[in-house]
């Protein structure tokens, strides 16, 4: 693309082009998680004179700048994003900049590494707030308030794309047929409470294909947890009323569920039909109990969700309540990045739009504290989501009770965070002191590998900081090399650490350990330490093939060996530079936080070998077989049963199979028949 012409030096916005960067913004994998579909002019930065750096190099791509509203992005010399911004007017807002006065500490550190700037266009300041949150979650800027641990929360889907509607968990992308309730605060939330929805409204929770195939009802129907539609022990009428019961209650007419419930159960009464009335009575039970579970239930809050802030000590905790049909659906802490001096309101008001660019919003939403441009953020939330969104903050009654309680919430998990990041911080000195390391490590990584006599081995990774467990940093690696001895943990561990490091050597490059990273550094992508569950042997191993990879220099590698009679707390560790091993006094703090790295490792080592097993337990044979993919697998099994079955039949018994051709079935055949002989 070129939108700007030879000789007028100058910015031009073109309508039709993109950058290929940017057109990850049409390319988003869901409707979820897309960016909002904005008619945007991308704009070609102009040339600038070689040598301009910081408020001159603001101020050569103002006198370019329209009044017209847009996002900008700030660059430093290594093409890093800094920062990105909307404004009402780019020329005014960047302005500001230039004037290299009156900034604070943050903002005067950021102009003098900007090198480089890129403009955006919108129509509306509408559009350039939505498109400026999808930026900020996509390109995770140094400057900005970042929201961090966003990850998708859990749905219930009742599905509509089959003869009898399913009751799942959901996390991802809507795109499923069917109607979602939530979000929930945890997955644990959305269990308990399709188990309660089980025993209310018997809909089924086992897969389609499952369903598909049943020739007697499962062990759930026979516990009175699924009505059987599958072998039609209720009609496809009952079973959709059932359905509609359901829905009706999760959408937020309990009252009216439960009283159509207690009227049956009262009939069966009357007619003497005690067992049917037991069952009605089970099914109000059930659903007394799913909303006990729900906590604060306000009655004249149908649909919400409640933010409040907490501010201290550098940190920020924003408590975030979800309120759906007059239920209480969980709760969640987040500790947004935020440079400390911004104030509160500045950090909810970046915050929120970031949380609603790839969730569903409620018709209002709840706020502790007034927040910058709130008015601009509803809109901006009612455009998106396609009917009026409130944003309120109350100050009497009900609607007040429930911002004061997430108010104590937030304060509550606001100082748990910095007690635990505190300890955190003095395990991690205490740490670098006991193995004499030159800093304080920010990145802690523990290998182990788990398998049974060789077979299924894996290889866990667990990352630790100053943050505690980085479980979105964790990494499993499956031993693939047909060279190394079944149960030969060194060449398991050789594999994964060469792999690991080659890996981060061409994505990274060697790290710069001659400076002090700076203290609101991103968290690195190299260890400091590295500990291996092993002795003396493992780490002859591990620091063969890190001097191997010319990196003995950047890692520091530490065993830790078992102590006598694999007790705890008798440990034996094996320091760098071949100095002699040693153990640590039993009730020694550091002590205690190795030993819950390396068991943490050994979970997530034993619990991934364990995934693999299983997986491989229930690996059917034609999973091997090129050309057969799901749907002519489920149509084999259909028709034989077993995979058995299709092992011993003829070729032409499995052309009489839907969808299984001369060609396919001669492929089947001689898949199980090494000779490749036509069957007799």
């Amino acid at each position: 693309m070129n939108g700007r012409t030879p000789d007028d030096g100058g910015i031009v916005y073109d309508e039709t082009a993109l950058d290929d960067e940017d057109d990850a913004l049409d390319g988003a994998e869901s409707a979820e998680s897309a960016a909002p579909a904005l008619p945007i002019d991308w704009a070609e930065t102009a040339p600038v004179p070689d040598g301009l750096r910081g408020a001159p190099l603001i101020q050569a791509y103002v006198k370019h700048l329209p009044n017209n509203p847009g996002v900008y992005r700030m660059f430093n010399e290594a093409g890093d994003v800094l920062y990105v911004g909307k404004a009402r007017s780019l020329k005014k807002r960047v302005s500001n900049y230039a004037q290299g006065r009156g900034h604070s500490n943050r903002i005067a550190r950021m102009i003098r590494e900007t090198a480089n700037m890129e403009f955006v266009t919108t129509r509306t300041e509408i559009e350039a707030l939505l498109l400026e949150a999808n930026l900020i979650k996509r390109l995770r800027p140094r400057y900005n308030v970042l929201l961090r641990d966003d990850k998708s929360f859990p749905y219930i889907l009742i599905t509509g794309d089959s003869r009898a509607p399913a009751l799942y968990k959901h996390r991802g992308a809507r795109s499923r047929k069917g109607q979602y309730f939530g979000p929930f605060a945890s997955a644990g939330a959305v269990g308990r409470t399709i188990n309660s929805l089980q025993r209310a409204f018997l809909l089924r929770t086992c897969t389609d294909s499952v369903f598909e195939s049943r020739t007697r009802p499962c062990l759930l129907h026979q516990i009175k947890r699924c009505s059987g539609p599958c072998t039609r022990e209720v009609s496809d009428e009952d079973y959709a009323e059932l359905v509609s019961e359901a829905k009706d209650f999760l959408s937020g007419k309990s009252q009216a569920v439960k009283a159509t419930i207690a009227k049956a159960m009262s009939e069966a009464s009357e007619d003497l039909d005690f067992e049917r009335a037991a069952l009605y009575r089970d099914r109000l039970a059930s659903l007394s109990h799913v909303q006990a579970h729900q906590g604060i239930n306000p009655s004249g809050v149908e649909e919400a969700d409640v933010f409040a802030i907490h501010h201290e000590g550098g940190v920020s905790c924003i408590q975030v309540f979800f309120f759906r049909t007059g239920q209480n659906w969980g709760n969640r802490a987040y500790f947004p990045k935020a440079d400390p001096t911004l104030t509160p309101q500045e950090v909810l008001s970046a915050f929120l739009a970031q949380f609603y660019d790839d969730k569903p919003c409620p018709r209002q939403i709840l706020l502790g504290d007034t927040v910058e441009e709130q008015e601009l953020l509803a809109q901006a939330l009612s455009e998106k989501s396609g009917f009026k969104v409130m944003i309120l903050t109350p100050q009497r009654g009900e609607k007040k009770d429930l911002v004061d309680h997430a108010v104590a919430n937030a304060r509550e998990a606001h100082g748990r965070k910095l007690a635990e990041t505190a300890s955190q911080a003095r395990l991690l000195e205490g740490f670098a002191a006991t193995f004499s390391l030159d800093r304080v490590p920010r990145r802690i990584e523990i290998y182990d590998n788990s398998h049974i006599m060789g077979t299924n081995a894996v290889g866990g990774m667990v990352v630790a900081g100053p943050e505690g467990f980085a479980k979105a940093h964790y990494r499993k690696f499956n031993i693939k090399s047909t060279d190394i001895t079944p149960g030969d943990d060194f060449g398991m561990m050789r594999e994964v650490m060469t792999r690991r490091f080659t890996r981060l050597l061409k994505e990274e490059g060697k790290p710069d350990r001659s400076a002090e990273p700076a203290e609101d550094a991103a968290f690195p992508a190299w260890p400091d330490v590295i500990l291996i569950d092993g002795g003396q042997g493992q780490m002859t191993a591990v620091r063969a093939i890190l001097k191997e990879l010319d990196i003995e220099d950047c890692v520091v590698a530490i065993g830790v060996a078992k102590g006598v009679d694999r007790d705890a707390g008798r440990e034996r560790f094996f320091p760098p530079g071949g100095r002699e091993g040693f153990s640590l006094p039993p009730r020694d703090p550091v002590l205690y936080f190795i030993q819950r790295m390396r068991d943490e490792a050994h979970r997530f080592a034993i619990g991934s070998h364990r995934a693999r097993r299983k997986k491989e337990m229930v690996k059917s044979p034609l999973d091997e077989i090129a050309g057969i993919g799901p749907t002519r697998k489920r149509a084999l099994l259909h028709h034989f049963g077993t995979a058995k079955a299709v092992s011993r039949a003829g070729i032409n018994d499995l052309i009489s199979v839907e969808g299984i051709s001369e060609a396919v079935a001669r492929l089947v055949y001689d898949h199980f028949h090494e000779d490749g002989a036509k069957p007799r």
